[in-house]
């Protein structure tokens, strides 16, 4: 492209160039038509110069930029690349890119992404809030293209949503523990502030509740999800509360952590720990032994939530839509001997049948395979 101390080619350089008016050079480059030779001179002067027609003018004429936005809290996080490939594989068929943004779950920067839709960069958004205020529902009231939400809305939101029932997906993963034999069940949660780990924390109550087991405040951790938070919640724990069973973690970031906690005490998994965590991502089948952990669908409610905009941006004119996708209990080694991927033979120590249980009853996996539940409909979901 030809620039000069002024800039990038504009319309006034072009007519300059052409010799022509800035009129007659917008209405060439806006396909508004022009006599044949003023066509010639400026397309001509158009492409001496390399001017590039802007996307956002075009979009501004033709109304749709074929992208998509979707913004979401950590780009590195496991699940929010799984909801990225299902978004783009329902949208890239129909001619849409997609344009990725990290918030990195700071509300401001989630209610900026929602305004710049006025700019008309993007045909719509597809958003991931931790934490929903008053002031995101209005924002995505008053925003200028299509939004739409993955996680728990207030039932007067103003736009469509798809959730995970997490309440429920805790209840799978503590019963789970619980059937096993386990009683000293600890709980490395996220911040308490989100939507997220408030929803856990009351699954894991819940769950406690029915099992007749009394609510222990030392047993819980309140920390970030990330893997490194993890390991550190798991040692303050094991420092703090002895002879703790099992510990479920409100995500697999930090249930690795735990793993690699309790690696490092030279603790044996399940044997002398079983961990449970929630997603169902890639790291836990990663983990050793591999994780078990309850499955909300991130890949499915990344499809959905495509779907519900791509119906929006086609012009359907219904009520706004919640869907929520039910949790799944997937287990694997990490809290029970019966899996596949746990190796008996791996270290004669590790072998509980050379190390018989005192209680045998106690520490034995509950089911095999993998458990499939819907989520309850009087759950409250997220």
């Amino acid at each position: 492209m030809t620039t000069s101390a002024a800039g990038p080619p504009t319309v006034e350089t072009i007519a300059a160039r052409a010799g022509v008016s800035i009129a007659s050079v917008s209405r060439v480059l806006n396909g508004h038509g022009a006599r044949p030779n003023t066509v010639r001179r400026v397309e001509q002067a158009a492409a001496e110069l390399g001017y590039v027609p802007n996307g956002v003018a075009r979009s501004l004429k033709g109304g749709r930029t074929r992208q998509l936005t979707f913004a979401m809290p950590d780009v590195g996080n496991p699940v929010y690349v799984s909801m990225v490939r299902q978004i783009q594989a329902t949208a890239k068929p129909l001619g849409y890119r997609l344009l990725l943004h990290s918030t990195d779950a700071v509300a401001e920067d989630e209610l900026d992404v929602v305004r710049s839709l006025a700019d008309r960069t993007s045909d719509g958004l597809i958003l991931v809030p931790i934490r929903v205020t008053g002031e995101h529902l209005d924002v995505m009231a008053a925003a200028a293209r299509p939004v739409v939400v993955i996680g728990s809305l207030p039932d007067e939101a103003p736009v469509d949503s798809v959730r995970a029932d997490s309440v429920s997906g805790t209840l799978l993963a503590m019963r789970h523990l619980l059937a096993s034999g386990r009683r000293r069940t600890a709980f490395i949660n996220g911040p308490a502030d989100t939507v997220p780990g408030r929803n856990r924390s009351l699954g894991y109550r819940t769950a406690l509740a029915e099992a007749g087991l009394e609510h222990d405040p030392a047993l819980t951790v309140t920390t970030e999800f990330d893997i490194s938070a993890g390991a550190a919640a798991m040692h303050r724990l094991l420092d703090a509360a002895p002879g703790i069973d099992s510990v479920f973690c409100a995500n697999d970031q930090l249930a690795l952590g735990a793993v690699h906690a309790a690696h490092d005490r030279g603790l044996r998994i399940p044997e002398d720990l079983a961990v449970a965590g929630m997603d169902n991502s890639e790291l836990a089948r990663a983990s050793h032994p591999a994780l078990t952990s309850v499955d909300l669908g991130s890949a499915e409610r990344g499809r959905i939530a495509a779907e519900m905009l791509l119906s929006r941006l086609d012009g359907e004119d219904h009520d706004v839509r919640c869907e929520t996708v039910a949790a799944r209990l997937v287990v694997r080694g990490s809290t029970a001997y019966d899996q596949p991927d746990y190796d008996h033979d791996r270290d004669r120590a590790s072998d509980p049948r050379a190390h018989p249980d005192p209680d045998p009853g106690r520490r034995r996996g509950a089911g095999s395979g993998t458990t499939a539940t819907s989520a309850s409909a009087s759950v409250s979901a997220s």
